[in-house]
């Protein structure tokens, strides 16, 4: 079974090593790359105040998250989630280094100790997509993934924007599969292996008007070239 964790964060600020928190963790779990509905969403008080400019992105304010609980209290509750899990994120350095200073704050070891493995959809699609944007909005946009309803940024949110940015990024690596048997599928436009040697497959000739047809467009293209064309050149070579 292949568990996927896809995770988010809103923090105060952007440094955590000067003391910025986490105040929202999303976690969006696909289990075969099928969400489960088993996901992880929390507010934390962080017992300081956001940056305004932070303010501006997610819009959750001090009086808001005042009576949340604050992190140590949830972590070991966090970690239990997470543990296992391939873990998706978007500029995961800057999630994971905020998540590491909290778990350092409960005397826990850092995140990649209780994972399996983190995977950077930026560092993903930055080789996919070379000097173009790579934004989550970006992706979103470049894969047909609706955001509307994203008035500001929120944590539970974007990590499920990503979980759908994330299958449209590794379809090519990685496709779901179609029930051969069924024929159902939960995803459009997926190219699946079929074995055509269990079928009797019958061989059209081609008709006489076909032929003449098709005789009469390689005369057309060896005029026009001058009697250049290679497989003219070809045939010639073939008869001497």
């Amino acid at each position: 079974m292949s568990r996927l964790i896809v995770l988010d964060t809103e923090t105060t600020g952007l440094s955590a090593e000067n003391g910025d928190r986490v105040i929202e963790l999303g976690c969006v779990e696909l289990v075969n790359r099928k969400l489960t509905g088993n996901d992880l969403h929390l507010y934390f008080n962080p017992e300081r105040e956001s940056h305004e400019d932070a303010l501006r992105v997610h819009g959750l304010t001090t009086e808001f998250l005042r009576d949340k609980p604050k992190f140590v209290t949830m972590a070991q509750d966090v970690i239990e989630y997470l543990r296992g899990a391939e873990l998706i994120i978007h500029n995961a350095a800057f999630d994971v280094g905020f998540l590491n200073k909290e778990l350092e704050r409960a005397g826990l070891k850092p995140l990649r100790d209780y994972v399996a493995e983190v995977t950077d959809t930026l560092v993903m699609a930055k080789q996919l997509f070379p000097g173009k944007r790579n934004s989550l909005d970006a992706l979103c946009d470049r894969f047909g993934v609706d955001r509307s309803n994203r008035t500001f940024h929120g944590a539970k949110l974007d990590a499920q924007l990503l979980a759908d940015v994330y299958i449209n990024l590794t379809r090519g690596q990685d496709a779901l599969l179609i029930d051969i048997d069924t024929g159902e599928s939960e995803e459009q436009g997926i190219i699946v292996d079929v074995d055509l040697r269990q079928f009797s497959l019958p061989v059209l000739a081609a008709t006489v008007d076909e032929l003449a047809s098709h005789e009469q467009a390689l005369l057309d293209l060896d005029k026009a070239s001058g009697g250049k064309t290679i497989f003219r050149l070809q045939d010639q070579k073939s008869m001497a």
